[in-house]
């Protein structure tokens, strides 16, 4: 990205100028193309890609949006618009001709090639306030006006504990990193400012490692977890793993002390190469043995926020009697903290996941404070005469929400409803159905655990009547 050395005169085919207006969902700097006063787009013998559908001429683009990536509201940039997005066109940005007010250099020289960040060149006032603008925006479409927003719970650099390397075979050697933005290409990590050090150390001998395995013959994924044992790897190839590539894994945990590496070939069942110690994380005083790979919140400070935002959202009046439903309830991140305060019945429908929570309440001897079901929420999500007995109704759904879920929360009107989301859209959405339903917006908290990305996490509260 450079700034212009050339007058409008001189603007290539296929450019055109905008002035960004807001950033959008996705991260995009969005705006309408400048074509009114003077030709934006005339002749030269600039190039591009047979596959992109490149706008040629004003009339292409008259009413409509151009959504670039990398750009703040106030700047002026000199874009190409590249391909058909809705009713607009995604550009790429060819110069920066006047920066916007918010605008700051990045931290990661990656940055703007990494899909891994999509906002360091915000400052952190303007990046905050986009993040919460668009919760309470979601919060608003789904009807209710004035949402009271506890301050942002703010991320840290180099705090993340879990990341998910994609790796790829060349004529070149094998390249470890993260997916470019909007494209295949792998970026090979020679630095982040994202990640928890501890496992960012792995990155280089993990790309020399792994280079030398005949599992890998083109495609492989390393999902690392950073546990209280230390990082947790599971590895995923193309091919199978021979016996020099398990001695290979296996000295390559030693060296590094790792606790356990695990294997699968595609997406099948994962299976334990080297177990030198037993890989465990703590979570609310209770020792738990994730599976390989399985979700953890991605910050220690955002688990701890999301957690005391659930808390502080439980009923005030409580019984003996007294229990709450938790849907989605992973290997007990909520659960644990919940079982504290009040008897628990944790849901999830990954069976490792409560297989993994069911032997901690085991070992801990929390029978009778928890339980463990597994049930599939897409498929089979509780219907409103299961839900009339549990005092609050806590969910922590994937992305997508909890659209088959909702319906029947809502007809059974449980007093609370807490809902612990990652993306505001969705969170409206399903907050929309618990609007109609006579439910009001308590609090919401948000927090920015997924740091320099267009991922929001939040904890809503809602309560039934006035």
């Amino acid at each position: 990205m450079t700034r212009s050395r050339r007058g409008p005169a001189s603007v290539e085919r296929g450019l055109v100028e905008t002035r960004i207006e807001y950033v959008g969902a996705d991260g995009d700097g969005i705006g309408s193309p400048v074509i009114a006063s003077a030709p934006a787009v005339i002749a030269s013998e600039a190039k591009q890609s047979p596959a992109e559908e490149t706008a040629s001429s004003p009339s292409e683009l008259h009413g409509s949006h151009l959504y670039v990536p990398l750009t703040v509201p106030g700047d002026l940039v000199r874009v190409r618009p590249l391909s058909r997005r809705g009713d607009g066109w995604v550009a790429e940005i060819e110069t920066l001709l006047e920066p916007g007010p918010g605008r700051r250099e990045p931290v990661c020289a990656h940055f703007g090639v990494c899909g891994g960040c999509t906002s360091q060149h915000w400052d952190e006032a303007s990046y905050l306030g986009w993040k919460t603008g668009r919760l309470s925006a979601a919060l608003r479409r789904a009807g209710f006006d004035e949402p009271a927003m506890a301050p942002i719970a703010r991320g840290s650099p180099g705090s993340r504990r879990r990341v998910d390397l994609a790796a790829r075979r060349g004529e070149g050697g094998l390249t470890l990193g993260l997916h470019r933005a909007r494209g295949s290409e792998i970026v090979d990590l020679t630095e982040c400012a994202v990640l928890h050090p501890e496992l960012f150390a792995l990155v280089a001998p993990l790309r020399l490692a792994l280079s030398g395995l005949a599992a890998i013959r083109r495609e492989a994924s390393v999902v690392v977890n950073l546990l209280d044992s230390g990082p947790d790897v599971l590895l995923r190839t193309d091919g199978d793993l021979i016996t020099r590539d398990r001695t290979k894994l296996t000295d390559f945990a030693r060296a590094h002390d790792l606790p356990r590496i695990s294997w699968a070939r595609g997406t099948g069942t994962a299976e334990a190469v080297c177990v030198l110690r037993p890989s465990v994380t703590m979570l609310s005083g209770i020792t738990v043995t994730p599976p390989p790979g399985a979700f953890l919140q991605a910050t220690r400070e955002a688990e701890a926020a999301i957690i005391a935002a659930v808390l502080d959202g439980l009923p005030t009046k409580q019984t003996a009697r007294s229990r709450v439903l938790e849907l989605f309830a992973g290997c007990g991140t909520i659960s644990f903290a919940l079982a504290e305060r009040i008897k628990v019945t944790a849901v999830e429908g990954d069976e490792t996941l409560v297989a993994a929570c069911h032997n901690a309440i085991n070992q801990a001897g929390l029978m009778g404070k928890i339980e463990a079901r597994r049930r599939d929420l897409a498929r089979q999500p509780y219907q409103a005469n299961e839900l009339s007995g549990f005092t609050a109704v806590i969910l922590d759904p994937p992305h997508a929400g909890a659209a088959a879920q909702m319906p029947a929360i809502a007809r059974a009107k449980a007093g609370t409803v807490i809902y612990v989301s990652c993306d505001p859209v969705s969170l409206g959405r399903d907050a929309a159905v618990l609007r109609g339903a006579g439910y009001r917006l308590e609090k919401v908290t948000p927090i920015d655990q997924f740091l320099w990305s267009a991922r929001l996490e939040a904890v809503a509260v809602f309560r039934i009547g006035r």
